[in-house]
Formats: structure tokens, C-alpha cells, sequence
């Protein structure tokens, strides 16, 4: 293993943080607002007329899952932008990590900025049509949040066209909508498997065509179930754009920063070696999700 320079070291400092909110005011601060919402949510579920909606938003979400080209980032616009700040031999998502940390987060920049931005305006919309806004407001924000992990995994040098890289782009989802710290803790486990599996350069062993289908259904679900829940105070035409708006913005907040976090960790281990990567729970024995949402009835 390689020696960590004075700005890697800080940067593992901030991410091991980031991995554990409890000890932060600002991981006390998301619980206050996380179990309201959940309870608030789970009080409406059931209510006539949610039942449409979530089936709706979960079929959306299964769409977007499977159809990468939705969500894709161009990789050449993001090497480009390497070549434009003086890194002229990045041409491949692995010429990136012959670079130094410190590099790439100055090209990377304020990215996390621009898709919050985006996700204020397109929650505001949708959130002004109320109930019947979720099946497309919440697709509509995966497919975003998708490419804001893309554009990260793709500054870090990482390729989402890759079958290990999307599941780890959909398990960042997991983490970021995750209610409760059993479920983020589920999640967390899966990001740890693949990262180490990743970081140790074994050959990614290919998950069969149906497993690989069935796990993303499974997370589409979940996700489907979770923010629907998360959003329902939509609902409230007086409240609706407000909290629509204030919710994606929200979420694509914690959507950007583990994928900041997360992707730079997972850079300084494809350089340093696995052993830099933070285990904050055990990593997860198989890539299934196991999502208590994915067998719960809409």
C-alpha cells in the first residue's frame, strides 16, 4: 500500500465522518426530519387513490432502472474537461486514477450545486399537481439523481456502463432514501461488498441476466415504496410545490454528497488498496438487496 499524502488523509478524515452521522449534529438533524416524514407517510399510504400512484412511480422506476441510456453521462465531456484543466493524457476512465485526489475534486467542483438546483425546479412542478404528479415527479428524480451518480462515478474514473458500477450507482439510492438505520444500514453493507470486491481487482464475475433484472426490481420497488411515502405532504395542494420542491432538493443533496464521499473513497483504494475503505457494517455476503419494501404489497 502506497503512503496516503496530508490531503488524502483528510479526506478519509471527512469520509469516515460522513459514514458515521450519529456522531454529528448533522446526523441527528436527518433523523429529525427522516422519522417524521416516514411515519407521516406510512399514515397515508394506504389511503384511496395512493395505491395507483405508487404503482405507477414504481413501474417508472423500473423503466429508468433498466434503461441506462436515460441516465447515462457522455464520459468524453468529463475527460475533456480533465484535458481543459491541464490533464492532457486523460482519455479512458482509467487514465483518471493515475491522477491525485486533490486533481479531481478541483475539476470536479461544485457539481452537487447544479443537480440540487435541478431537482428544486422539477419537485416545485410536480409537486403543484399533487398526488397525481408522483408517478412522474419520482422517476423523474431518480433519472436525475442517476446522472449525478454518473458524473461523479465518471470524474472518480469509474464506467456505470459496467454491471458492478450500476449496481453500485442504484445501492447510493438505497443509502440516500433509506428511512431508518436498519435499511441504511442494509444498504451500506451492499456499497462496502462491491467497493472492496472492485477494490481488490478481482474479475467482476457477471451476475446472470435474470438475477442482475430481478435485483434491480427489487430496488426500484423500495425506492418506489420510500419516497412515495417521503413525498405524500404533496397531497396538500397549499403545501404541494413547497414541499415537492424542498423534498427533491433534499434528497438529491444526500444523493450528491454519498456519492462525493463514496466515489473518493473508492478512488483512494483502487490507489492504496482495499484496506482504505471505511467498514462501518459488516459488507453483505450476496449482491441482493433485501429491502423489507421489495415484498411489501402496492
Amino acid at each position: 500500500m502506497s503512503t496516503l499524502t496530508k490531503y488524502e488523509k483528510n479526506a478519509l478524515k471527512e469520509i469516515h465522518t460522513w459514514k458515521e452521522p450519529d456522531s454529528s449534529w448533522f446526523g441527528q438533524a436527518l433523523k429529525v426530519i427522516n422519522q417524521p416524514l416516514d411515519k407521516a407517510g406510512e399514515l397515508l399510504f394506504n389511503a384511496p387513490g395512493v395505491g395507483p400512484a405508487i404503482r405507477g412511480a414504481v413501474e417508472g422506476l423500473t423503466s429508468v432502472c433498466h434503461d441506462a441510456a436515460q441516465w447515462s453521462v457522455r464520459p468524453e465531456a468529463i475527460f475533456e474537461e480533465f484535458r481543459n484543466d491541464g490533464h492532457t493524457k486523460v482519455t479512458t476512465h482509467k487514465d483518471i486514477h493515475d491522477l491525485e485526489l486533490e486533481q479531481i475534486d478541483k475539476v470536479v467542483g461544485f457539481l452537487g450545486a447544479k443537480y440540487k438546483g435541478l431537482a428544486l425546479v422539477e419537485g416545485a412542478g410536480a409537486g403543484a399537481v399533487g398526488i397525481a404528479g408522483l408517478a412522474v415527479d419520482i422517476p423523474t428524480l431518480i433519472t436525475l439523481n442517476l446522472r449525478a451518480i454518473g458524473e461523479y462515478a465518471a470524474y472518480y474514473g469509474f464506467d456505470t456502463s459496467r454491471q458492478e458500477e450500476r449496481l453500485f450507482a442504484f445501492n447510493v439510492l438505497g443509502l440516500a432514501s433509506s428511512p431508518t438505520d436498519s435499511s441504511k444500514a442494509l444498504a451500506m453493507a451492499q456499497l462496502i461488498k462491491i467497493s472492496q470486491d472492485v477494490a481488490k481487482k478481482a474479475t467482476w464475475q457477471e451476475l446472470e441476466k435474470s438475477a442482475f433484472v430481478k435485483i434491480i426490481q427489487e430496488i426500484a420497488k423500495a425506492l418506489g415504496i420510500r419516497l412515495t411515502k417521503a413525498k405524500l405532504a404533496q397531497a396538500i395542494p397549499a403545501l404541494g410545490a413547497a414541499v415537492g420542491g424542498g423534498f427533491n432538493a433534499y434528497f438529491t443533496m444526500k444523493v450528491c454528497d454519498a456519492a462525493f464521499y463514496l466515489y473518493r473513497e473508492r478512488f483512494l483504494a483502487q490507489k492504496h488498496g482495499a484496506d482504505v475503505i471505511d467498514v462501518t457494517v459488516k459488507p453483505a455476503n450476496d449482491y441482493a438487496p433485501n429491502y423489507a419494501e421489495a415484498s411489501q404489497a402496492v
